[in-house]
């Protein structure tokens, strides 16, 4: 008898075991997806960051030509410090699209209204920076996308979802687009 209950025992200590062991794996795999989250949204800010880092050059290169237009100066200007002064990702993603705004408008009244000006080499190499730097930032939104839904895809498979719950995880915010993004912007050589 005594050889059955020690058995009952060993039983119940292994798997009790397997599920300690089972949490620590998952909890170790978890917390290590989260991590990747938050290193690709650092790098989304790190090529935002660039932009921001941007403007004032390109802001100073086309400032003497452009002293009528000097709300579009103000708007990036304040844009800019909305970016720099933003803590969370949703304050940054919101001061973001206030940049995209502004730029999508001086790049227009440039192009529209100072020929001359667009066709200086200066303004031209930060207009091709800036370019490159819209793109970059485009790729590492893509790969915090994909990084998130991985992430997320984690947390509702069975039977890693109860593993989560317990452990605290929850599921990250996806990056979303300004309402404005939906618009298809009206573009005219008039």
């Amino acid at each position: 008898m005594k050889r059955r209950g020690s058995g009952i025992i060993v039983g119940i200590v292994v798997i009790a075991l397997a599920i300690g062991a089972y949490l620590v794996m998952t909890y170790n795999s978890l917390a290590s997806a989260e991590n990747d989250v938050d290193a690709k949204w650092s790098q989304v800010e790190n090529v935002m960051q660039r932009r921001a880092d941007l403007i004032p050059n390109l802001v100073n290169s086309v400032k003497g030509s452009m002293n009528h237009e000097e709300k579009i100066v103000k708007e990036i200007t304040d844009a800019r410090k909305a970016y720099n002064n933003a803590k969370t990702p949703s304050e940054k993603n919101d001061a973001n699209n206030q940049i995209d705004q502004s730029l999508g408008t001086m790049v227009n009244v440039i192009q529209e209204s100072y020929p001359t000006l667009a066709s200086n080499e200066n303004v031209k190499t930060l207009m091709v920076q800036l370019e490159g730097t819209e793109n970059r930032i485009s790729v590492e939104r893509k790969n915090y996308i994909e990084q998130v839904n991985d992430y997320n895809q984690s947390l509702v498979r069975f039977p890693r979802n109860m593993a989560a719950k317990v452990l605290g995880f929850d599921k990250k915010a996806n990056f979303k687009a300004d309402e404005g993004a939906k618009e298809v912007p009206d573009v005219s050589f008039e």
